[in-house]
Order: C-alpha cells, then sequence, then structure tokens
C-alpha cells in the first residue's frame, strides 16, 4: 500500500510542563492521564470523528474530518479539564496545550501522519497558553463562522523550523476563561486600545499607537483608577472580539477605543468609553485640530475621562494632569518612532531608536522623555552584551538619566530610567528610591513594577518581588515572557526550584531561544538531582549562545549578597557541568 498525500485537519496537544509533573511524581502522574483518557478524551475524539494517530507520553497527534470537529472535540476537553482542576493547587493541575491546523500530510501506509501539516500542528501547540487553542490561519477561516467563540489574533507569527510566518489565532477557552481570569478590582477599572490609525496609510500607525499609549501614560497617574498595560491592551489590536469578552479578558469595567485620522497638519482624534457591564456609551467626543495641539487633545481627552468617572484627584495628581509644556510637532513624531523601537531593547532596535531620539533632542533640547530613553538604550546595551565598551555604556546611560531628571523631576521615564541605571551599578538603594519616585508619580506603571521586582531579587527580597509581581501581572494580564523570567528568578531565590522550573516553562513556551531561561533551568535541575535534565538545558544554552559567560554573568548582575549568585552556579556544578 503507497503512501498518501492529502489535506487534513491535524489537533497536536501535549500537557503543560509535563517533565515537571512527573519528576514530583511520575507514578501519580501517568495514572491520572490513563484516568483522564478513558473518561474525558478520547470519548469526546469520538463523538468528534476523530482518529488517534499516535501517543508519544505526555503528546497526541489526532486527525479529524474537519476543523469544526477538532475545535469542537479541543473546546470541550479543555472545558472538562477545568472541572477536573478544581480545588488542585497549581503545581497538581493537569492543563493541555493544542494547536490545530488545516494542512497538506503525508499518509502512511500503517496510517502515521507526516508532513507540513503535522508540522505547523506542533508548533501551534508550542505557543498555545496553558488551557488555549491555537489556530493557523487556515483553520481559522473554517471556523470563524460556524462556532461561537472570541478569538485573539496574534498576527503573523514565526514558528520554529517553519520557513513563512503564520498568522496564527488563540481561543482561550477552559482555564483561561475560569481559573486565570483577572478579578474586576474595586476602584474603577479601564483598558485603552490601541486607537485605529483612520489616515490611509499604514506608515501612520506609530501616530495612533503612540496617541493610545500616551493616554494611557496619563491614566497611569492617577491612583484612583485602575489602568492596564499597553502590552495587555493593544493585544486585541487585530482582535475578532467584543468588548465586553475583552473587559472580562482584562479585568476591567471601561473600555477606551477610539481612531486617529491625520492629514496635513490637522488631526481628528475620536474617543469613545464603553462600560463592558452595560455595553453602552459612557462617553464619547470628537476633537478636530491643528496637529501642535495634540497635546492639548489629549489633556482634555483625560480630563474628560476623569470627569466621566467622577474620579477624586488629589492635589499632586491635579497637578500632573496640568497641560504640559508645548513641543514641536516634529520632535513629537520623532520620539513615538523612537520609542516604540527602544522598547524592543534589542541591539537593532537601540540603534534606530537612539538615533531618532538623539533627532528629537536636537529639535528640542528639554524633551527629558527622549533622553531618558537614550539612557536606557546604552544601559540596555550593557546589561545584555551588547556594547563593545560596557562599561562606556553603563556610565554613559547613566549620566543621560540623571540628565533627564534635572531637566523634568515630574517625568516618569527619567526615574525609571535612572532607577534601571542604579540597579546596574549596584546602587540597589538608589534604584529604589527612584522606584517609589517614579510610582508616586504614576501608580499604575508596569515598567517600575518589573523594575522594583528585579531590585527586590537582587537584594535579597524575593518574597517581596513575587508580591510585586503579583500587582504587575493584574495591571498587564498578558504579561511580556520577561515577567516569567523574574518570576522563575525570585523562585529560585527562595529555593523553590519546582515552581522556578514551570515558569522558565511557560517563558520558552513563548520563546525557546532564551539562554537566560535555559541556564536558570540547568541549574534548577541540578539542585533537585535531575542530572541529564540539567544537561540537556545546558547544551540549549551553549547551542543559542556558544559564548554564553557564567563569569561575565556573575561579573554584571547586581546581587547585594554574591552567595544568591553562587547558587545558581551550586546547581551548575551539581550535575557536573563545566563552564
Amino acid at each position: 500500500m503507497s503512501d498518501t498525500r492529502k489535506i487534513a485537519a491535524i489537533l497536536v496537544a501535549d500537557v503543560v510542563g509535563y517533565s515537571r509533573l512527573a519528576g514530583t511524581d511520575e507514578e501519580r502522574i501517568l495514572a491520572r492521564l490513563r484516568a483522564l483518557r478513558s473518561d474525558l478524551i478520547d470519548p469526546t475524539i469520538a463523538v468528534h470523528n476523530g482518529r488517534v494517530v499516535k501517543r508519544t507520553g505526555d503528546g497526541s497527534l489526532i486527525e479529524f474530518r474537519s476543523v469544526v470537529d477538532a475545535v469542537r472535540c479541543a473546546v470541550e476537553v479543555q472545558n472538562g479539564m477545568v472541572e477536573r482542576n478544581a480545588g488542585l493547587t497549581p503545581e497538581r493541575r493537569i492543563e493541555f496545550r493544542v494547536g490545530i491546523h488545516l494542512g497538506d500530510v503525508v499518509e502512511e501506509s500503517d496510517g502515521d501522519l507526516m508532513g507540513d501539516g503535522v508540522n505547523i500542528a506542533a508548533r501551534l501547540q508550542g505557543i498555545a497558553k496553558p488551557g488555549a487553542i491555537c489556530l493557523s490561519e487556515d483553520a481559522y477561516r473554517q471556523v470563524k463562522a460556524k462556532l461561537d467563540l472570541p478569538a485573539l489574533d496574534l498576527g503573523a507569527t514565526q514558528l520554529k523550523n517553519i520557513a513563512e510566518p503564520i498568522r496564527v489565532y488563540s481561543l482561550e477557552v477552559g482555564g483561561q476563561e475560569r481559573s486565570v481570569l483577572p478579578p474586576v478590582p474595586d476602584k474603577p477599572s479601564i483598558a485603552v486600545l490601541a486607537f485605529n490609525n483612520m489616515s490611509g496609510d499604514a506608515e501612520q500607525e506609530y501616530f495612533s499607537d503612540g496617541i493610545s499609549e500616551d493616554i494611557i501614560t496619563d491614566l497611569s497617574k492617577l491612583s484612583e483608577l485602575h489602568v492596564i498595560a499597553r502590552n495587555s491592551s493593544f493585544i486585541y489590536k487585530h482582535a475578532t472580539i467584543s468588548v465586553p469578552d475583552m473587559a472580562k479578558a482584562l479585568g476591567v469595567r471601561y473600555v477606551l477605543e477610539g481612531s486617529v485620522r491625520k492629514a496635513g497638519n490637522r488631526v481628528r482624534v475620536t474617543a469613545q468609553l464603553i462600560d463592558s457591564s452595560s455595553g453602552g456609551h459612557v462617553w464619547a467626543s470628537r476633537f478636530d485640530r491643528d496637529l501642535s495641539d495634540i497635546f492639548a487633545v489629549q489633556d482634555e481627552l483625560t480630563q474628560e475621562i476623569v470627569t466621566a468617572l467622577k474620579l477624586k484627584l488629589t492635589a499632586s495628581e491635579q497637578d500632573r494632569l496640568i497641560p504640559r509644556r508645548a513641543v514641536d510637532v516634529k520632535a513629537y513624531e520623532l520620539f513615538l518612532r523612537g520609542r516604540e523601537l527602544s522598547w524592543a531593547a534589542t541591539r537593532t532596535g537601540n540603534i534606530a531608536g537612539r538615533d531618532l531620539l538623539e533627532r528629537v533632542l536636537a529639535i528640542d533640547p528639554g524633551y527629558a522623555a527622549a533622553c531618558a530613553l537614550i539612557a536606557f538604550t546604552h544601559v540596555n546595551d550593557y546589561s545584555n552584551g551588547f556594547s563593545s565598551d560596557p562599561e562606556h555604556s553603563l556610565r554613559t546611560g547613566l549620566d543621560l538619566a540623571q540628565r533627564a531628571v534635572a531637566m523634568d523631576e515630574d517625568e516618569p521615564t527619567a526615574h525609571w530610567a535612572l532607577g534601571v541605571a542604579y540597579l546596574w551599578i549596584r546602587e540597589l538603594d538608589r534604584a529604589e528610591a527612584e522606584v517609589e519616585r517614579g510610582l508616586a508619580l504614576s501608580p499604575n506603571s508596569v515598567e517600575f513594577l518589573l523594575l522594583k521586582a528585579a531590585t527586590q531579587t537582587f537584594s535579597g527580597d524575593p518574597s517581596g518581588a513575587l508580591e510585586t509581581l503579583d500587582t504587575s501581572m493584574q495591571l498587564d494580564p498578558h504579561y511580556p515572557e520577561i515577567t516569567l523570567q523574574f518570576l522563575a528568578d525570585a523562585r529560585f531565590s527562595l529555593g523553590q526550584y519546582a515552581q522556578a522550573i514551570a515558569a522558565i516553562e511557560q517563558r520558552l513556551a513563548r520563546n525557546p531561544q532564551s539562554e537566560t531561561a535555559y541556564a536558570l533551568l540547568a541549574s534548577c535541575y541540578g539542585h533537585l538531582g535531575r542530572l541529564e535534565e540539567s544537561r540537556q538545558a545546558w547544551k540549549r544554552v551553549l547551542q543559542i549562545n556558544p559564548g554564553f559567560s557564567v563569569e561575565r554573568r556573575r561579573r554584571i548582575l547586581p546581587f547585594r549578597n554574591p552567595e544568591d549568585f553562587e547558587r545558581r552556579v551550586e546547581g551548575l556544578l551539581k550535575a557536573g557541568l563545566k563552564f
């Protein structure tokens, strides 16, 4: 019998953190998996006309007659797992990641499936969140009109070992909806969505994004308001999901949406404040102004939101919301583009962002936020090893951050950049002081909270860091992968190696090229006596970066107590690793 090529709906699933679960109690986890397969998974597959192609330990490859069948099966299983995990501590829950793709496969004579269709489904599974289902665009197209499910558009995504980027959609069902949804806080809460670019020029998107980010920054200064971070609210930029569902996922009551149309020297900004509990408009307005009045538009918009939500501002908050100084429009546009690049924190982003931000200062030498971000790019060059003269980069970053604070004592970004610089020169008390000043100016700032958590861990207070990270994740429910590294660092410092491994595995599911995550993973396994897993993790470190240096990290990581770093080295030594 010859091989057959065909188009098939492929589902790939695996257990989140299986190695961690099995390492704790392999016999128990295998027994639970067998029970789940017999009373939930296999019956559900049969009902939806699926065929189990093969199982590999904790993973499954399943073929369905249609994508609709595959998705319905996955949703039922994920929702079933919510009930089965109820009441269990996080370290005892079994959660699945699922990837679904419609594509070309080769069916071999023994019924096995091979080819790109299988590979893509496997990669989609690898980037899915626990309890979620990731679909390729080809698969999503088959179900979007047939299933009443909110889908999050993750955009074009480069999957490992897949040549071309693939547009990915996430159905966050099961545990994502019931156990991980953030609670709506007692005080007024708001998410500002990325304003739509109505300028007819895709290259102007940085401008509409920048307006939205500035509004978030302004609202974040208000202690009576719970403001979701840009990182989380901007995820819904291309999402086919209702405002109430977005609000539910972000843990807020109010959502601000709008649009920006920029033409010549004119700008039109529209905005609507929506109460997700009723779906009704609390407030809506339109601003038609000269482009030079864009700051005034932002100030008025913020004030109208404050009025609509009946917020009671302190005297200092009222002062911080007074109209800002005039800024050259060209300088502002360069700043928005430079800020976007510098936030990427990459070698190329640093260079390109720094160039634009230096052009800002050439136009407006008193632009404190631009000076602060230039400072950050230099410090980032130091901390990531991008610089040929790291000590010079660090000193330059410190000098520029101090200059930014001197320019404007009330500019939060200046204090943040100075806090980052103080952290890396091992002035931890000064770093902490800048964090506290920054949080007084901007209580909702996730950037300051992450800096505070890092400072606490390096200072020897990992328990405090965990509390800070919890607050940060409430403000940023779709937190970036680096948050998971900070979480793992704090857990490791507390000797909670299994919990640290769980956080690292989540980070690596998002970014399988993180050498620092694998290095910490190797040490965790070493401390737990899982020597072969430690060696495999260290092998991945050196595959990603053959020049990875433990000595360099000993030299630059600003631990107050050197023993805290040496505990990392100890884990590697326990595994017999050479470095």
